[in-house]
């Protein structure tokens, strides 16, 4: 894949800072977000070209109703052209709370004595694992607090012991990690494990807010964790994910400071991000947020909004962070992947019962607490396509590879047979008669629609295998 990265007043180099605060700021107040301007830009990203800067900056300042709509229908637009109506299905599965770090707004701060510290052991991670695959869940991201005590080799050995567990069908075919940013030779070594997309948050791009909310510990170091990934990609591991905690600082300069990270890896590994993330602050145990910078429902949407046409090529996740009703409406601009089933507390998927949340033992609080099941169930009444699919990182259709995703006909090429295979599997496992006759009525759709522009016939007898006991089949 070709990128055109553009060039900024500081110099895009391997493991160096490249926020300029000045630059973005100007760019933000002298953007052109005249009619004119702002439908040229809609039009440049359904065409599948990024964004630069200035281009951003003029579908964030536009405040135009009318304008505003267009931006939100072209994203909506892009993301059927894009990624057609698959939604990719992870659930988080909290490895331990012990952290250095003091971050005002996160309950594992190191001086909140509220918390309750939890480091799962082997047996309660083999038992949460069994839990979440009985569950029919396919794909994790393991969490991480910043302590000592989960080093590169301890996040090895976890990730090692999950992909371990197997119980009846289920298995967990790729874990992703969010965890804190490591120097080369441990990404190395979790690289060995066998992970999929090393997941770090900058929280917020403007380097004086974010010395107020991480008082002290690792994190309080800005430039470590602003190149925290540039490591991951020095140690090959080519599939990274980048977000923002939006409350934090003003939502318009942290969708650009994601938009000039998305530049930085361009330019210098020529590869972009496989997932942005945008979470939106929540409460959390002994928590202490400026309400100044809090984002409205109506921002969050038009942000999601600006960022799918901003990077058309890479994923964007939505967390359980936000409600059922916020997550229906989001998902329509782009998202491209969701959590489901999700259970936050150390320890929690293998408990007999769902409790309410007890923000003591949980990072924050969540919106959406419905199970998988609930989840999907509502999907393919919306006609979407739920996906636990994994192929591509086994195929080694990963990095810049992964990239190909926006050239036309790629997904309908891969995507949505694999997504149609997981589904029959889910259903066949772990479905109920009803879902099962919901399920195989939209993957019947999806097949006469795959018909118009390519031969099924694979496809078809691969799903027959699967009705018949066959597992973890793929393009």
């Amino acid at each position: 894949m070709i990128y055109k990265p553009q060039e900024y007043r500081i110099k895009d180099e391997r493991m160096k800072p490249f926020i300029d605060e000045s630059e973005i700021w100007e760019m933000l107040e002298e953007a052109d977000a005249s009619k004119e301007n702002v439908r040229r830009i809609i039009k440049k990203s359904l065409d599948k070209n990024r964004l630069s800067l200035q281009e951003t900056a003029a579908l964030l300042k536009t405040e135009d109703p009318e304008l505003i709509e267009e931006i939100k229908e072209g994203a909506r637009t892009l993301k059927e052209r894009v990624y057609g109506d698959r939604i990719v299905i992870f659930a988080p599965l909290y490895i331990g709370n012990k952290c250095t770090n003091n971050c005002t707004y996160c309950g594992f701060r190191a001086s909140n004595k509220k918390q309750k510290r939890t480091t799962l052991s082997h047996d309660q991670i083999i038992s949460d694992v069994k839990a979440l695959e009985d569950n029919g869940q396919k794909r994790l991201i393991l969490v991480y607090g910043e302590h000592p005590m989960y080093d590169a080799d301890f996040i090895a050995d976890s990730v090692k012991t999950v992909y371990k567990v197997k119980s009846g069908n289920g298995e967990i075919r790729r874990v992703n990690i969010n965890a804190a940013p490591l120097d080369i030779e441990g990404y190395k070594k979790v690289k060995e494990a066998g992970i999929g997309t090393y997941q770090i948050f900058q929280e917020t791009y403007n380097r004086e807010a974010y010395s107020r909310y991480h008082i002290s510990g690792k994190k309080a170091d800005f430039d470590w964790r602003l190149t925290g990934l540039d490591r991951a990609q020095e140690a090959l591991i080519d599939d990274v994910g980048i977000g923002a905690l939006f409350g934090l600082f003003d939502w318009k300069f942290d969708v650009m400071g994601l938009v000039r990270h998305v530049n930085h890896f361009e330019a210098c590994y020529n590869v972009g991000p496989h997932t942005i993330s945008f979470p939106r602050i929540k409460a959390a145990s002994d928590s202490t947020i400026d309400p100044k910078f809090e984002v409205s429902d109506g921002d969050f949407i038009r942000l999601v909004a600006i960022l799918r046409l901003a990077v058309p090529y890479t994923g964007l996740i939505l967390t359980a962070r936000e409600t059922q009703e916020i997550r229906e409406e989001v998902i329509r601009l782009g998202v491209s992947q969701i959590d489901a089933g999700t259970n936050i507390q150390l320890g929690g998927y293998s408990e007999e019962s769902r409790e309410e949340q007890k923000l003591d033992h949980e990072q924050f609080e969540i919106g959406d607490t419905r199970s998988l099941g609930e989840v999907i169930d509502e999907l393919l009444d919306k006609q979407y396509l739920p996906s636990f699919c994994t192929a591509c990182y086994r195929k080694g259709r990963t990095g810049e590879h992964f990239m190909e995703f926006s050239v036309p006909g790629f997904i309908k090429r891969y995507c949505t047979q694999n997504a149609i295979l997981t589904l029959a599997e889910y259903l066949e496992d772990y479905g109920t008669p009803e879902m099962k006759e919901k399920g195989y009525k939209l993957i019947e759709l999806k097949k006469k629609e795959l018909k118009d522009t390519q031969k099924v016939e694979q496809l078809e007898e691969r799903l027959e295998l699967v009705k018949k006991g066959e597992r973890d089949l793929y393009f």
